[in-house]
C-alpha cells in the first residue's frame, strides 16, 4: 500500500509519499515547493492570485508524481492561509477538479494534533518528559503541551513567519525597532495563554526551525538526515537569528542551509522560535524534519490499519 500526504501551508507545498512496511512507513519520495500561499492574506482576507496560481501549480504537479510513484490514495490538508481565506473554497475546488483529491482546511487544533502524532511516531523521547512542541508556521505557530497521564493541550497562535514579517519587517536588513515589535508581539501571544507550564523538552517542528539548524549546522546542502534530532542549543539559535537579522535580503539567500524562497521569512520565524525558548525557559530544541505530513501520513495508516 502507497499513499501520499500534502500538507498546504501559509508558505510551502510539502508532499509525502509512503509506503506501509510491517506497520510503520517507508519514504519513497519528499517534496517542498515554497508558494507563498499566505502572501497577504493577513492584510486583505483573501488569496493573493499569484501565489494561489503557483500553489495551484505545484499541488497539481506533486500529484502527478504521488501518482507516478504508486501512490494508491491521496489525502491532503490545509492550514491557516486556506482557514483565513474568504476564498479558500473556490481554491478547494480547483484542487479537487485539476489535482483530483480533496483538500482539506483543517483547525489550529487538528494541525497541532497532526504535529503530535509525527513527534510520537518520529523521535525516541523519554515518556516522563514534560513536553511542548512548537511547530513555526507561515500564518500560525502551533503549540502542544503534552505531560504523562494528562491530556494533550493544543493552541494555535496567529503569528507566523509570513504574518510578522508582512506586519512589523520594514527594512532590509530588519531594523532594531522592526526586531523589538516583533519579539514583543510574540512575547505578548505567548504570555496571554496563562500556561503554568514548565516543560523539561521542546521539540520544533516544521521548515523554519529545521531551516534554523541546516543554516546553524553549517550544511552546505540541507540533509534531512542530519537535521532531524539534532539538538540545538538556545544560543545557537540567537545567535542565527541575529546573522540572519544583521544581512540584507540579497546576502541571506546565500547562506548555506537556506533555501532563497525562505529567506526574506526566516528572521520573523526564527525570532519566534527564539522567544518561545526564553519564555518558556528551555536551552536546547530537538529539531523534527517530520511534521504534519507525516503525521498525516500517520493517521491515514492508522485508519486504514487500525494500529493502535
Amino acid at each position: 500500500m502507497k499513499f501520499a500526504a500534502f500538507d498546504v501551508g501559509s508558505n510551502t507545498v510539502l508532499m509525502l509519499v509512503v509506503e506501509r512496511v510491517d506497520g510503520g512507513l517507508n519514504p519513497i519520495g519528499d517534496y517542498a515547493r515554497i508558494t507563498r500561499l499566505g502572501r497577504g492574506v493577513d492584510a486583505k482576507g483573501k488569496l493573493d492570485p499569484d501565489s494561489a496560481k503557483r500553489t495551484l501549480d505545484a499541488i497539481v504537479e506533486l500529484a502527478g508524481k504521488a501518482r507516478a510513484l504508486g501512490a494508491d490514495h491521496i489525502a491532503g490538508v490545509a492550514t491557516a492561509a486556506l482557514r483565513d481565506a474568504s476564498d479558500g473554497a473556490a481554491f478547494i475546488a480547483q484542487v479537487r477538479q485539476l489535482a483530483g483529491f480533496e483538500l482539506e482546511v483543517i483547525s489550529g487544533d487538528t494541525e497541532a494534533q497532526l504535529s503530535y502524532l509525527a513527534v510520537k511516531r518520529g523521535l525516541v523521547l523519554d515518556p516522563a518528559a514534560k513536553l511542548l512542541i512548537v511547530d513555526v508556521g507561515g500564518g500560525s505557530t502551533e503549540l502542544i503541551r503534552a505531560e504523562a497521564g494528562i491530556p494533550i493541550e493544543t493552541i494555535s497562535l496567529q503569528i507566523g513567519s509570513v504574518r510578522l514579517t508582512e506586519r512589523y519587517v520594514k527594512h532590509d536588513p530588519p531594523s532594531s525597532a522592526d526586531a523589538a515589535e516583533l519579539r514583543l508581539a510574540t512575547d505578548e501571544m505567548i504570555k496571554a495563554l496563562n500556561w503554568n507550564f514548565k516543560p523539561s523538552t521542546l521539540v520544533g517542528i516544521a521548515g523554519t526551525v529545521t531551516t534554523i539548524a541546516a543554516v546553524a549546522m553549517g550544511l552546505n546542502e540541507y540533509d534531512a538526515k542530519l537535521v532531524h534530532g539534532y539538538r540545538m542549543k538556545h544560543d545557537e539559535v540567537i545567535r542565527t537569528v541575529l546573522k540572519f537579522g544583521s544581512m540584507p535580503l540579497a546576502e541571506r539567500k546565500k547562506l548555506p542551509g537556506l533555501d532563497e524562497g525562505r529567506a526574506d521569512v526566516i528572521f520573523a520565524g526564527g525570532a519566534i522560535l527564539e522567544r518561545i525558548m526564553a519564555n518558556f525557559h528551555l536551552n536546547e530544541v530537538i529539531v523534527s524534519d517530520q511534521g504534519v505530513r507525516w503525521g498525516l501520513a500517520w493517521r491515514q495508516l492508522e485508519e486504514a490499519a487500525d494500529v493502535p
